[in-house]
């Protein structure tokens, strides 16, 4: 009998992240950051729930967020915001 860890789930299902997990930290190939414009989001929260990856932090006093060490730039948080609030910029614009 396999070991636990080796078996696959009953029909393959496997949970999607709710927290981050340090075994899918980001190298350094993603291009694109996401970047929210405060002015213009509404906090509907569409990022949060759509991130693959649970990289999208809300709270009531900075509203959304993102733990750029997960982002995997995707870009989903960008395609789902209902008033375009999210853009990606070119990782090389920024210092850190």
């Amino acid at each position: 009998m396999p070991k636990a860890y080796k078996q696959v789930p009953f029909a393959a299902i496997v949970k999607s992240p709710t927290v981050n997990n340090q075994g899918m930290v980001t190298g350094n190939w993603r291009y694109l950051r996401p970047v929210v414009d405060k002015g213009l989001c509404t906090e509907c929260k569409m990022c949060w729930i759509s991130c693959p990856d649970a990289t999208v932090n809300y709270s009531k006093d900075d509203g959304i967020s993102f733990n750029l060490e997960f982002c995997k730039g995707c870009g989903v948080c960008s395609n789902v915001c209902p008033v375009g609030a999210i853009n990606r910029v070119p990782e090389l614009d920024f210092e850190d």
